[in-house]
Formats: structure tokens, sequence, C-alpha cells
């Protein structure tokens, strides 16, 4: 895991509508960089909803917010789309950014191992620094307690 004080590795992604976004786009705001196993299933799509429904609160603090998982772009847009999700969900299908940030490898699901994505999150500062960093976070109340952490 990354830690607070820590430059954040830069990347580019593209995202559900295919574009390419990198975090050096962001540089001058807080970012949340938060990456998460699995579009559409049970605990991912809580998290993406939970930012989605804090939304302006994370706007009105300036902060932006990124979703990276190893999706393909086609699933995150549908994934986008179907629960109506404001920000950018950024496709990382090789693993290579999450692996920068020490958020993919080996993993038990259902009694198997495969390689994935962890549910860690970061907020980035608007230098590039890591000023929050949050590892296998609860989906369901994670985006309020990155806005109280924030506040």
């Amino acid at each position: 895991m990354l830690s607070v004080g820590d430059t954040a590795p830069d990347f580019e992604l593209p995202d559900q509508h295919g574009e390419t976004v990198s975090l050096s786009d962001f540089r001058g705001d807080r970012v949340v960089v938060y990456f998460y196993p699995r579009a559409d299933t049970p605990g991912c799509t809580t998290e993406a909803c939970g930012f989605r429904d804090a939304i302006d609160e994370f706007e009105e603090r300036g902060v932006q917010v990124l979703g990276i998982s190893d999706d393909p772009v086609s699933d995150l847009e549908a994934f986008a789309e179907k629960h109506d999700l404001p920000f950018r969900l950024l496709s990382d299908e090789s693993g290579e950014v999450a692996s920068a940030y020490d958020s993919y490898g080996e993993k038990n699901v259902f009694g198997d191992t495969v390689e994935g994505v962890f549910r860690n999150t970061y907020v980035v500062g608007p230098e590039g620094e890591i000023v929050e960093a949050y590892e296998g976070v609860d989906p369901e109340e994670h985006a309020m307690t990155i806005l109280k952490d924030l506040s």
C-alpha cells in the first residue's frame, strides 16, 4: 500500500467513453482514485452508488472522483449508464496502474486463487501527493468516510 506523502504514480487510461484520462489532468485538484474489483457486482455497485449519491459534496469541496478496475471499456460504459454514475470509470485491463498503487495481485475469491484488483482508495492532493490511503474498504460507507476525513 502506498503511504500518505508518497507521490501518486501518474497514469493514462481510457474512460467509459474511450477517452484518455491521466492523473496529471487533475493537477491542482484533489482526486479520489478508488480501485474496485468488478463492475456491476453487488459490492462494487454499492461503492459506486455511494460516490454517485455524494458527488455534489465532493464537487463542493473541489474533489474529483475516478474509479479504476480491470474491466474493459464496454463493461464500464454499461455500468455507468445502468447506475447513472456521474464520474469517470477507467479501464486498467492489464492491471498495470492498479499494481503501481499496490492494488492488484493474488486474492481468494470463493475458494479460488485469482489475480485481480483490490478494493483500495487513495486521495491525491493538488500537487500529486497521496493525502489519504484506505486499504480493503467497506463499500457501504466508503464515500461518506472520505468526505468526513476531508472536512
